[in-house]
């Protein structure tokens, strides 16, 4: 039986993107994985908040700049009010969808785009 799934995302410089999730989107670092404990790069990491899960990797083969990550939270514009006041450069305002999903996006430094999403009643 399934219980979760995390989605990887590439990243090329993992001080950079903790720096982007944790202080902009508002994650917590939960571990980060180096070969080599002196070098930033290449490093796995996990991330949390509210219980959703990320990982960023910056190791190769680990998969490709530029994917989605689509997450459901309870509140966009809130969300969007708290993203503003961090400088946090939007993508997408909240956005009602034609298909009844509320949604805004934002990207990461390395061009991965994180969709934040209220699921429509229908």
């Amino acid at each position: 039986m399934f219980k979760l799934a995390i989605p990887v995302l590439h990243v090329s410089n993992s001080t950079a993107a903790e720096a982007f999730y944790c202080n902009r989107l508002g994650f917590h670092r939960q571990f980060a994985y180096r070969v080599d404990e002196t070098r930033p790069d290449p490093c796995y990491m996990g991330l949390t908040r509210d219980g959703a899960w990320l990982h960023v990797s910056s190791f190769s083969g680990d998969a490709v700049a530029g994917g989605v990550v689509y997450l459901l939270v309870d509140d966009v514009d809130a969300l969007h009010a708290e993203l503003v006041a961090k400088q946090v450069a939007i993508d997408l305002a909240p956005t009602d969808q034609s298909w009844g999903n509320r949604e805004m996006y934002v990207k990461d430094p390395d061009g991965n785009s994180i969709r934040f999403v209220r699921e429509g009643d229908g």
